[in-house]
């Protein structure tokens, strides 16, 4: 897509996975070397492509290295099962998982129960994704303690009257879970309706809340009894902060990928805010050719913008760059939760990838960390390929930022397994401890439908030492499958 270069600045909203940059609303570039080269960081933090090249450096060192698993020791989570239609009972694949949070991102204690909801469905069935919730006793983090309470909601529950976009619901997917201070478990998710072009159907993404009515039937189990206040939040009305699935179904490129999903609540001085997965809109860096020619999205000196412009214009990744405009996006929200206010996008990576995934942010120490999902497959840097699989991380003094890499590139996080290996693991979730400097990760393992074994499952968690604006795993601590807090 081409865009004049005044209608960028009106309409342009791209991200792209590099650096971050300073939160000024425009700068100018020195001494351009094509009329068609400004500088403009429509005042939002950068993921740049400086940043994406210099973290290949970074491969391999194990300060940010995902630890290799014993795949002997991999098993099936043991619940995850359910009973077909025909009586049968089938082994689930659970991918995407999420704790019960406390406002602070610690892990809530529910009756004396942690809180698990997940995607799960049927390994032969991609379009079987919906949410499930599973339990165990706090304490137990053996991967047999986690019990099954099943879809979270029921199949008519999306029958919302006055609810635009609930009843056309075909798949739930990510988001997150909090513990509110009235007791209660409100559950934040993506609702995404079926694609259908030809009926005007594109896989809108909604961000949806509800909360999950859990009771304890007996001492040794957990219940669902239905959900309330179910709702439909934001979509990005006018694609003016986040692209929404309309203008992207309009502008139509080839190789477009549309994202408005996973959000995640947090508090802060008595707000409350979502942090969720978008592209930028029309007044934050839209998606076009003329994206290319920004050397906010670069980042280093103007030799480098020049010869990395000039290299990305005559790559077989142009096109792919063009519409890469990846953002984690931010509202608040009010306490019925429903819409109160737009914000900008918290960080871009435009010309660099339109997925950074699951926004995961909490604060430690009077600083805001946002870790976020990424795969070279989506990418567009040289050196990055489709099996490079990222945590990214960012560190700011406030909510809104502005963002800086952790660990100098934003790395946290990395393997490149072949995606045939049963411990291939995707979706880090790094999950903050009480009173500790070490957060605990988890994962999901094993690619869907690949073997008729072995499921997506828990992956064994890990600690990551968090200080300052670094980073780093820690040596030999590997944890159970699906363990969420820091028992020692």
């Amino acid at each position: 897509m081409n865009f004049s270069r005044l209608a960028k600045q009106a309409t342009a909203v791209t991200l792209s996975t590099g650096i971050l940059l300073s939160g000024a609303v425009t700068q100018t570039s020195a001494a351009p070397k094509d009329p068609a080269d400004y500088k403009e960081t429509y005042g939002t933090s950068q993921i740049t492509r400086s940043a994406m090249k210099d973290m290949i450096n970074q491969h391999g060192d194990a300060r940010y290295t995902v630890p290799k698993f014993d795949a002997s020791t991999i098993e099936n989570i043991p619940s995850a099962k359910k009973t077909t239609e025909s009586g049968e009972t089938m082994d689930l694949d659970v991918w995407d998982t999420w704790p019960l949070q406390n406002a602070d991102g610690t892990v809530a204690e529910y009756k004396g129960y942690h809180i698990v909801f997940g995607l799960a469905g049927d390994p032969k069935n991609a379009n079987d994704t919906f949410i499930y919730m599973f339990y165990k006793k706090a304490g137990d983090n053996s991967l047999d303690a986690w019990k099954n309470a099943g879809r979270v909601f029921d199949s008519n529950d999306k029958n919302v009257p006055n609810d635009p976009y609930l009843k056309r619901q075909s798949e739930e997917w990510s988001g997150s879970a909090t513990f509110t201070e009235d007791g209660e478990v409100r559950l934040f998710y993506t609702n995404r309706e079926a694609f259908n072009a030809d009926a005007g159907y594109y896989g809108k993404q909604t961000l949806t809340t509800a909360q999950v009515n859990v009771s304890q039937p007996d001492s040794k189990s957990l219940k669902i009894d239905g959900v309330s206040d179910y709702k439909s939040i934001y979509e990005g009305k006018d694609s003016k902060y986040y692209q929404t699935v309309d203008k992207f179904a309009k502008d139509g490129a080839p190789n477009d990928n549309h994202t408005f999903r996973d959000p995640h609540y947090i508090e802060e001085d008595g707000k409350k805010y979502l942090v969720f997965e978008a592209n930028t809109g029309t007044e934050y860096g839209y998606q076009g050719e003329e994206s290319l020619y920004n050397q906010a999205y670069y980042g280093n000196s103007n030799k480098f913008f020049q010869q990395e412009k000039n290299a990305l214009l005559n790559s077989d990744k142009k096109q792919l760059a063009e519409v890469a405009n990846g953002a984690i996006g931010i509202i608040e929200i009010n306490d019925d939760y429903t819409l109160k206010k737009e914000m900008k996008p918290l960080i871009v990576s435009n010309t660099v990838t339109d997925e950074v995934e699951r926004p995961n942010i909490f604060k430690k120490d009077g600083k805001w960390y946002l870790f976020t999902s990424s795969r070279g497959s989506k990418m567009t840097i040289d050196g990055i390929d489709n099996q490079d699989i990222y945590l990214l991380g960012y560190v700011a003094d406030s909510l809104t930022g502005k963002f800086k890499p952790l660990n100098k590139t934003g790395i946290v996080l990395h393997h490149d397994l072949d995606p045939n290996d049963i411990t291939w693991n995707y979706a880090h979730y790094a999950i903050p401890q009480e009173g500790s400097d070490d957060a605990v990760v988890t994962s999901y393992m094993t690619n869907r439908g690949f073997f008729e074994d072995n499921k997506s499952t828990f992956a064994p968690s890990f600690k990551l030492n968090i200080k300052g604006n670094k980073t780093s795993v820690v040596k030999d601590s590997i944890l159970e499958q699906g363990q969420i807090t820091d028992d020692e």
